[in-house]
């Protein structure tokens, strides 16, 4: 099994990389593809320190206050903004969808990190949502969360440390019914994950599928650009002594879509959707200043129909 659903976190702490990315999202709510994203609970879940790259980023003038830190805070922060608007557009349209006009699904989110779904997604108002993260990750998470009321029908941690504890035995404990079609959302998790450790989550969630169930997966085409700009990003922040979301979580994993349609074929899904992020962000009018880093996102929509190769 992967050695966490996220990369590196500290004992007691959220992934550094899951509040970067809710700060994407502070940002981008209600500024970017205003008529398709919406994300007002983001913000609610940062403390203040979190908040104040978040309130720059979304003042224009506030790029050129401060000193190099804060500037590298606030030019990060609206960047992940560019990325997460449509990521985040797709993989809700992608839900609802599969949701309307089904009853009794329910919702996994893999890696939840500081997903706001469970508290601000509509479609999830009838639905059990079951959100699963390594213990330290979601303590924090809960916590955070805590004045917060759930727009979904009901909301269960299922905390799992993954070098301990099989994902099946910790949905089976948290009450998952595998009999059950669920809606699998695992985003902005498969990049930090060794190939064979996407393959065996992969084989889990296949094993607790029921047929009609879907897989909305987020992952990373291969792009010598992107790697060495993440690698450039981190070395910078270590120069300037300015704290790095990525500098321990790197990404570990690319995949191609047809790597990604045979990986979820072999698993008894058939992919029905696979968009990259730079052909939504144009179609939501979503800025696109990020254009090479937006273009290796890809967001694949897939249901499952069984097969023997899956274990079924």
């Amino acid at each position: 099994m992967p050695p966490r659903v996220r990369g590196a976190v500290k004992s007691g702490q959220a992934s550094r990389t899951a509040i970067f990315v809710c700060q994407g999202r502070a940002v981008a709510d209600g500024r970017m593809a205003v008529d398709r994203f919406s994300d007002p609970v983001a913000a609610r879940l940062l403390g203040p320190e979190e908040l104040k790259p978040v309130e720059a980023a979304r003042d224009d003038a506030g790029t050129a206050q401060g000193g190099g830190r804060e500037r590298w805070a606030v030019e990060s922060v609206r960047a992940c903004a560019e990325i997460v608007a449509p990521r985040t557009v797709m993989i809700d349209e992608a839900v609802t969808s599969a949701l309307a006009g089904q009853d009794g699904m329910q919702v996994v989110l893999l890696g939840a990190g500081l997903d706001t779904r469970p508290w601000r997604l509509p479609a999830l108002e009838t639905v059990k949502v079951f959100s699963v993260d390594h213990p330290d990750t979601q303590a924090d998470t809960r916590s955070r969360a805590a004045d917060l009321t759930p727009v979904a029908r009901e909301l269960v941690f299922a905390p799992v440390d993954l070098t301990r504890e099989p994902l099946d035995t910790a949905l089976e404990t948290a009450g998952h019914d595998r009999a059950i079609p669920t809606v699998w959302i695992w985003e902005g998790v498969v990049p930090y994950l060794r190939k064979a450790e996407v393959a065996t989550t992969a084989t889990a969630v296949a094993a607790r599928s029921a047929t009609g169930s879907v897989m909305v997966v987020n992952y990373q085409t291969p792009s010598l650009t992107a790697t060495l700009g993440r690698a450039a990003g981190s070395l910078v922040a270590r120069l300037g002594r300015v704290e790095s979301a990525t500098a321990d979580e790197p990404w570990r994993s690319a995949w191609t879509p047809a790597q990604t349609a045979e990986l979820l074929t072999t698993h008894g899904f058939t992919v029905e959707q696979d968009v990259d992020l730079l052909d939504l962000a144009r179609r939501i009018d979503s800025p696109t200043k990020h254009g090479r880093s937006l273009r290796n996102g890809r967001v694949a929509v897939a249901r499952f129909i069984g097969s023997a190769r899956a274990g079924r």
